[in-house]
């Protein structure tokens, strides 16, 4: 028989099928991993006058930028979604409102290599990369017209990576997008009600039922949450109450450096380097430190459509629940 779960931050209903003890992987692994696409490669080291001019990098000490010597490199997309140049000129037209596209779209080509992807980082790889991500929110937070800052990593041709080589995306957003605001909005009523942070009370949860968790370090602790949308979805939650990703400190950063690379490595392992996507689920930009609110970073594995149903409804069907999920990529490790 299977579940309807409600979850509590957004009060979305998903279908969990419970009926089997052991999930059949074959229906979720690639037979093989997809195919090198091959060709040119802009990302790749050497090929540095091949991208739009870097707009910042870790670098070998003494040598320069768009040229060879660099760990990370940050560059404009080459199709932005939208430029930091202009104004916002808001207007409107009759019922509909319209504003010029202003806003920031960066590439972080996390490493030289073509051929790793985040999975396979060393601690100290990883930390670049989170690194960078947060030099960039805080550069990026000086501009007034900038309300809020997606940071997202497309892995695998079917999670909308248009190159091989592993990279993340930045876009710096003029508003807030409506999915942030349902997430604020669901944190704050439970706030209100209990005088709680709603994520701080998942954590507690989820360490004290412990089936769910895949991972746990000092500061914290990755998970398949007790309302997956998708088979595998696996949620990485900070132990210190903070709304801001870019408030986290050197200690944290170290911390997420080992959790992340380990916990997409299981999924890699166990379900032969599927796409995926995740996110950093952060505050605004001009919110200041809010109680409710508690920045994470969600994983989605890309192993299940999405078709009529889940957009009639709002329903999401998950054929695995969270407890075999965890269950399995703990086992794999």
């Amino acid at each position: 028989m299977s579940e309807l779960r409600k979850d509590p931050i957004l009060d979305r209903w998903v279908i969990i099928s419970t009926d089997k003890e052991e999930v059949d992987l074959s229906q979720f692994c690639l037979q093989e991993p997809e195919t090198r696409r091959g060709g040119f490669c802009p990302f790749c080291y050497g090929n540095e006058d091949k991208t739009p001019p870097e707009i910042s990098a870790i670098r070998d000490e003494g040598t320069r930028a768009n040229t060879a010597g660099w760990q990370v490199r940050v560059v404009p997309n080459k199709f932005p979604a939208l430029m930091i140049e202009g104004d916002l000129s808001p207007t409107g037209i009759g019922l509909f409102d319209m504003m010029n596209g202003i806003g920031a779209h960066e590439v972080i080509i996390e490493n030289p290599s073509h051929d790793r992807g985040i999975s396979d980082y060393t601690p100290e790889e990883a930390k670049r990369v989170i690194k960078v991500y947060r030099e960039r929110k805080l550069d990026l937070k000086k501009d007034g017209r900038l309300e809020y800052i997606l940071i997202f990593k497309n892995h695998g041709l079917k999670a909308g990576a248009s190159l091989e080589h592993s990279h993340s995306q930045l876009i710096a957003l003029p508003c807030v997008p409506i999915r942030v605001e349902e997430e604020l909005a669901g944190a704050r009523r439970h706030f209100e009600y209990k005088e709680r942070c709603i994520f701080c009370d998942i954590l507690r949860q989820e360490q004290d039922f412990e089936k769910r968790i895949i991972l746990e370090n000092e500061d914290f602790i990755s998970f398949a949450p007790f309302v997956p949308r998708f088979p595998f979805e696996t949620w990485i939650l900070p132990k210190r109450h903070r709304c801001h990703f870019f408030e986290i400190e050197e200690k944290e950063e170290n911390s997420l450096s080992e959790i992340l690379p380990c916990t997409l490595n299981r999924l890699k392992k166990l379900l032969n380097d599927p796409p995926y996507n995740y996110i950093i689920h952060t505050s605004p930009l001009k919110q200041e430190e809010e109680e409710y609110y508690h920045w994470h970073l969600e994983i989605m594995p890309q192993l299940a459509r999405v078709g009529g149903f889940e957009w009639g409804t709002g329903f999401f069907l998950n054929p695995v629940s969270p407890e075999q999920a965890a269950r399995q990529l703990k086992e794999v490790g």
